[in-house]
């Protein structure tokens, strides 16, 4: 079994990916990690997991909040709280968010950081979605 070397370290992909033939499960590692990483953060809500009760971002709770300034800000702010708290591996840059697609459901938020260990600059777009998305007729 070979093992990832990773300077941002490496983990299990989400969702868990298993290779029967070489009997090992799917890992990222580097940026792929981190990325994964931001995916999961902010869509996991706050007491998901058992054993960090504290780990996720609230954003789920504001779906059927009117989007005024007050809350893109709220919003901005408690995503970069979560990341400050939960990946120490990045820095936010940036966050930025568009809401161009409120009539469908949808805002977009784009986060640009820097990997601190290695001054590499990214972008991350998270679409949440305000209605379910289903195609069910």
């Amino acid at each position: 079994m070979s093992t990832i070397q990773s300077f941002l370290g490496s983990g299990w992909g989400f969702p868990p990916v298993f290779n029967k033939v070489e009997k090992q499960v799917g890992m990222l590692s580097n940026e792929a990690d981190v990325q994964s990483s931001l995916e999961i953060l902010l869509s996991t809500r706050p007491g998901e997991r058992i054993m960090r009760p504290d780990y996720g971002c609230n954003l789920d709770e504001l779906l059927f909040e009117p989007l005024t300034t007050t809350l893109k800000t709220y919003i901005k702010d408690l995503v970069s709280t979560a990341i400050l708290y939960h990946e120490p591996r990045i820095e936010v840059n940036k966050i930025e968010l568009d809401d161009s697609g409120t009539l469908e459901g949808r805002i977009i938020l784009s986060i640009e950081y820097t990997v601190r260990s290695t001054n590499s600059r990214y972008n991350f777009v998270y679409p949440f979605y305000k209605n379910e998305g289903t195609e069910i007729k």
